[in-house]
Parts: C-alpha cells; sequence; structure tokens
C-alpha cells in the first residue's frame, strides 16, 4: 500500500486520515473525514462542529475560534502519544497550501523499506510491519 496523495484525506483538524489506524485496516475500515460516506466516520472531535456542519469552511484555521478548545484537547493528546500536532499541520497548510502539506506527508510517512504507509497510531508501517525510526 502507498501513503496517499488524495487531498481529500486531510481532516478539517488537520490530520491526515491516511496515515490513522481506523482508515489502514482492512475490516471496518474508516472513509476518513471526507470521504464519500462521512456518517461512517470514526472521528468524533471535530467532525460534529457547527462551522462545518454549515459548511463555513474547510479547516479549523478558517475559524474565529482556532484553535478551540476542542483542537486544542484533540492536539495536545496527539503530539503527547504519537509526536504529531494537528495544529502545526493545520499552521502548514495555511502558510504553504494543502498540496505541498500532502507532498510533505507523504514523504514522512512513506516507509523506507517497502514503500507502504506508517501509522501514526502504532509508529510501524501497515504493510511490512517495520517501526518508524
Amino acid at each position: 500500500m502507498e501513503t496517499s496523495d488524495d487531498l481529500s484525506l486531510i481532516a478539517p483538524c488537520g490530520m491526515n486520515c491516511g496515515i490513522c489506524i481506523a482508515y489502514l485496516r482492512e475490516k471496518n475500515k474508516c472513509p476518513g473525514c471526507r470521504g464519500l460516506d462521512v456518517t461512517r466516520s470514526k472521528c468524533k472531535q471535530i467532525k460534529h462542529c457547527p462551522t462545518f456542519e454549515n459548511g463555513r469552511a474547510q479547516f479549523c484555521f478558517e475559524c474565529e475560534k482556532f484553535p478551540c478548545s476542542r483542537l486544542k484537547h484533540l492536539d495536545e493528546r496527539y503530539r503527547t502519544k504519537y509526536n504529531m500536532s494537528m495544529i502545526e499541520n493545520l499552521e502548514y497548510i495555511k502558510k504553504f497550501g494543502l498540496k505541498e502539506f500532502v507532498a510533505n506527508e507523504k514523504t514522512r510517512w512513506t516507509c523506507p523499506e517497502c514503500g507502504g504507509t506508517i501509522c501514526v497510531h502504532g509508529g510501524a508501517c501497515s504493510s511490512c510491519g517495520k517501526k518508524k525510526e
């Protein structure tokens, strides 16, 4: 499995759904926060935000409350447990654009051994199992 460069896999909160365990697994696979069937998305933190339900924004950084308490809580958890920051991701997207962010993510999360996708949650390649260094 290759790391996706699908722009639609970048969630409003700045999460790259393509590196999420719920997206990478075979059984009961999550379609991502912007997938065809978003009702099946596993993420509950941001998707019920009125800003996105009303279609007023594509990313959290477009909101007047950015970063809101929900995003700060999610960001702290991911920085602490998985060494990744949604807020930093969003600031990067805002500054450099979505295409450059996705290209950077592809480099960051592609397994050097087999070209598979490294899962942010386990830190290992979803194809060969090698741990990220």
